[in-house]
């Protein structure tokens, strides 16, 4: 008997051990029960997603792992969108994993953090704090602003104030981007030349640099309006650090970048000796209308590898810098960047006056492309699909995309009936290893656009059923000329 009793202890254990019998902390929401049950929590991060899913799959032990370490904090759940297909559909589902904020059952936006158990414990735990800090000593200042983000911290006569009450809605509205805290102490605001009510912004200290102030103010009225305005345009500062939970900030402008081994957490002075370069040639070229960054090319590397065709080893020792602008277009510096910084000044002298080749990610030009389905490439885009007198349908798809798969043969189908029709182009593009055009948005795979003839400035997504027939039907509806279907011309 003790023999058995110990064999089932020690099959307890181990299946503890490998997690078998541990329950999930991420919260399993259905259709019939996701409205009320979301009411109850104050703060939930649902990730929607698909069984099939590889980034699904790759993200489920980060978000289990997230949810045991917020457990009190805040709320992890998940929708399955292949069976509950009407909430998905409510909360404009399109592509997986996506991940939403909600509060009180209410969506307030996007999850766009990193999707490790890291990042995720760290983003929702600024979310599910306090909307602004309550301050009242110089050392509770003191903490606050030494922190790896940027600070902002209003500073006001009494409780009562009217403009702590609108600092405090707008860090209610702004707290998922920025740390705010305040105080009713006014002394706390001398020290650093606020000698009346206003808002301090504290850039973070591992960016202090002689080129620019690590204190903005902000001095007398101001609305919710004003405070999100004027913390836009200072949070930054000359050369921020990109990280992959602010890149989409910053791209929002035209951007430089310098990507290189930088650790702040380690080594703040090393990662600061090509930051310190950067703000050197950046503080010339302040009317340029760029803004400069530096990044961690380690977090990047996917990005490099993808966008610019780099493999590791090419983007190790000296900076890579690159432009990308807001409409998407990319420029390399190909040049070594040099420690007085000039090349980085002949690089911007050669982009402001438009000298720079633009760069663009392309697959080799095919050898043969004599198929139904024309393959296009990012550098034979422009010949195939914005042939004026064509008629193109392109499939945007991901080689590994199980969708994508589904629909080959249909699409080969669909082809190779309008083989003889002069007009009508069927063609395909790997958007995992092309430059995607601007004017089509493909966030998931596949993605089919219709660019008519005549009108290439003008793409339409195809968001109807995938079986040849519906393609065909789109065709004798939309197509400029009469498709013409094995040889014979369809009326219309």
């Amino acid at each position: 008997m003790e023999s058995l009793v110990s064999r089932v202890v020690l099959f307890g254990v181990l299946l503890g051990a490998f997690g078998v019998s541990g329950r999930s902390e991420v919260m399993e929401l259905r259709d019939s029960d996701f409205d009320y049950v979301s009411a109850d929590q104050e703060t939930m991060l649902v990730k929607f997603y698909t069984p099939w899913c590889g980034h699904c799959k790759k993200l489920a032990p980060e978000f289990e792992a997230a949810a045991k370490r917020l457990k009190g904090i805040a709320t992890l759940a998940k929708v399955d969108c292949t069976s509950q297909t009407e909430v998905c559909g409510r909360f404009g589902v399109s592509g997986y994993p996506t991940l939403k904020i909600f509060k009180n059952g209410q969506e307030i936006s996007s999850y766009d953090g990193p999707r490790s158990a890291d990042g995720i414990v760290e983003n929702m735990k600024k979310l599910a704090g306090p909307d602004s800090t309550p301050l009242h000593t110089e050392r509770d200042l003191e903490d606050f602003i030494d922190h790896f983000d940027a600070s902002v911290v209003g500073v006001f006569e009494s409780g009562d104030s009217p403009r702590l009450a609108e600092f405090l809605k707008g860090a209610n509205l702004m707290r998922d981007g920025f740390r705010f805290a305040h105080s009713t102490n006014l002394q706390l605001g001398l020290k650093y030349d606020l000698d009346s009510e206003g808002v301090l912004l504290f850039r973070p200290p591992r960016l202090a640099s002689k080129f620019e102030e690590s204190v903005v103010r902000h001095r007398g009225a101001f609305s919710v309006t004003g405070l999100r305005r004027f913390i836009r345009d200072n949070v930054f500062g000359m050369c921020p650090h990109m990280t992959r939970e602010n890149k989409d900030q910053l791209r929002k402008r035209d951007l430089l970048t310098a990507y290189y081994e930088l650790d702040y957490l380690h080594n703040p002075k090393g990662s600061n000796y090509w930051r310190n370069r950067v703000m050197k040639v950046a503080s010339q070229y302040k009317e340029h209308g760029l803004l400069f960054s530096v990044a961690d090319r380690r977090d990047f590397l996917d990005e490099l590898e993808n966008d610019y065709g780099l493999g590791a080893a090419e983007v190790s020792g000296m900076p890579f810098v690159t432009v990308r602008t807001r409409s998407g277009h990319k420029y390399t510096m190909r040049e070594e960047f040099t420690r007085d910084g000039k090349s980085l000044e002949r690089f911007l002298e050669d982009y402001s006056a438009g000298r720079l080749k633009r760069y663009v990610r392309s697959e080799p030009v095919p050898a043969s492309n004599n198929g139904p389905v024309k393959v296009v490439v990012a550098d034979t885009f422009e010949d195939i699909v914005n042939d004026p007198q064509k008629d193109v349908l392109i499939e945007f798809y991901a080689p590994w995309c199980g969708n994508c798969k589904k629909l080959e043969p249909k699409y080969s189908e669909l082809a190779q009936q309008l083989a003889g029709d002069p007009n009508i182009v069927i063609a395909k593009m790997d958007a995992t290893a092309n430059d995607v055009p601007q004017g089509f948005d493909v966030k998931g795979f596949p993605t089919v656009y219709f660019v008519p003839a005549g009108r290439k400035d003008e793409p339409r997504r195809y968001e109807g059923a995938r079986e040849v027939k519906d393609f065909i039907s789109f065709l004798k509806r939309e197509a400029t000329n009469s498709p013409v279907l094995g040889g014979a011309k369809e009326e219309l």
